[in-house]
């Protein structure tokens, strides 16, 4: 295999698993999937699944975005996302003694509008938008929680350093977000909120289940589940999300009870509940429930399950979500339907997502893998996924 093969997750991994002297065989008696699995995904025959790319990133002792082939370049898009990095590392690195502003600084009631602006951004797959203005936020009111111990200082920080984690995360950038959330988790700590701190788990958990960790990551959700304090405006909220992450983290580690356990749960409280109030912008929503039921149908490999329940979630209900949370429904789709054999409805989803939210997609490790599976099972390629293929991979 030359060096100027076409990369996917395959390619990569075939790469990975020769430098280190590994036949096929020798990586199946170390990860959980067949020397055929292996060899169908390598040649392009079987689509990268996040689950199957953990596994073998975790037996290689590889981080998974080297198969993935992340951070992603540009390919001639706006790339001012992968710039921010630098800016967010050095708030990373001022750590606990705070920065030296140049200037002064907005007030905490304009830090607090901007921070929530942030997370609209994002919730609106507005990456580029979102990125540019965090690192002076995070600037400004990590100068506020040092010079004044300000619990609301510590508890804006803490916000911003949770959008910041969520963003490298979605780069790719693993390590940072590690570090983030662990000034995260500091900050909230000193906020004054005892279930703003339970919000770093739902990232680390992500971090952890990429890492071949899913069952470890359970273990923290569940924890931290325990710990919510009931009786406060953000607890339905902040129960809400943990059980819905944990929902799609069991499906993944292919324990199906437990998963449908976490989603009824979680969907009984919505119920319950009428509304759940949002004092942190999570999405505990009937919407967001229906759409995680999906995912939870598709980590567990019954596509059928998948396919029934996006048709029941219709297009009134998908409105309602943010076009971030709707854009990662749209590509869950796409590789339900790719695995299903039905590559015209998986290219029209896709392409539905990239309209909507092109940086999202385009930096989506599974939108990648589907085009990439897409393109490999096609002899002469359809017009639109030869574009496709060109703005997302390249």
């Amino acid at each position: 295999m030359s060096d100027d093969t076409p990369s996917t997750v395959g390619t990569r991994l075939a790469r990975a698993r020769k430098r280190r002297g590994l036949t096929q065989i020798g990586l199946a008696e170390r990860a959980t999937y067949s020397r055929s699995h292996i060899a169908g995904v390598e040649a392009g025959r079987k689509v990268a699944t996040p689950a199957f790319v953990a596994s073998v990133a975790a037996a290689l002792n590889v981080d998974p975005a080297e198969l993935y082939g992340q951070p992603y370049q540009a390919h001639g898009r706006d790339d001012r996302l992968h710039a921010v990095i630098p800016e967010l590392r050095r708030a990373i690195a001022l750590g606990d003694v705070g920065p030296d502003l140049r200037g002064s600084s907005r007030s905490l009631d304009v830090l607090a509008a901007e921070t929530a602006t942030v997370r609209r951004l994002l919730n609106d797959a507005k990456l580029s938008k979102a990125g540019t203005r965090l690192p002076s936020v995070l600037e400004e009111l990590s100068w506020w929680a040092h010079d004044g111990d300000d619990p609301r200082a510590w508890g804006l920080l803490s916000r911003a350093l949770y959008l910041a984690a969520s963003l490298t995360r979605r780069l790719g950038y693993s390590g940072d977000c590690l570090a983030l959330l662990e000034r995260e988790a500091a900050a909230a700590r000193r906020s004054g909120e005892p279930n703003l701190r339970l919000l770093e788990p739902l990232l680390r958990a992500l971090v952890l289940t990429g890492m071949n960790q899913s069952l470890p990551a359970l273990r923290l959700l569940d924890r931290a589940s325990a710990e919510v304090v009931t009786g406060r405006p953000d607890a339905g909220e902040v129960q809400g999300a943990l059980g819905l992450r944990s929902a799609v983290i069991a499906a993944r580690a292919g324990d199906a009870t437990r998963a449908w356990d976490y989603h009824g749960r979680v969907t009984d409280m919505i119920h319950a509940a009428g509304q759940v109030t949002a004092v942190y912008g999570q999405e505990v929503t009937a919407a967001n429930a229906a759409v995680h039921g999906a995912a939870v149908a598709v980590e567990l490999g019954d596509m059928d399950e998948a396919v029934r329940r996006d048709e029941r979630i219709g297009e009134r209900t998908l409105s309602a979500l943010p076009l971030e949370r709707r854009t990662h429904h749209e590509i869950d789709m796409a590789r339900a339907l790719t695995e299903a054999g039905a590559y015209d409805r998986a290219l029209r989803r896709l392409s539905f997502a990239e309209r909507n939210a092109p940086l999202m997609t385009h930096y989506h490790p599974t939108a990648h893998t589907v085009v990439a599976h897409l393109v490999d099972v096609r002899r002469t390629l359809p017009e639109p996924l030869r574009r496709l293929h060109a703005r997302v991979v390249g």
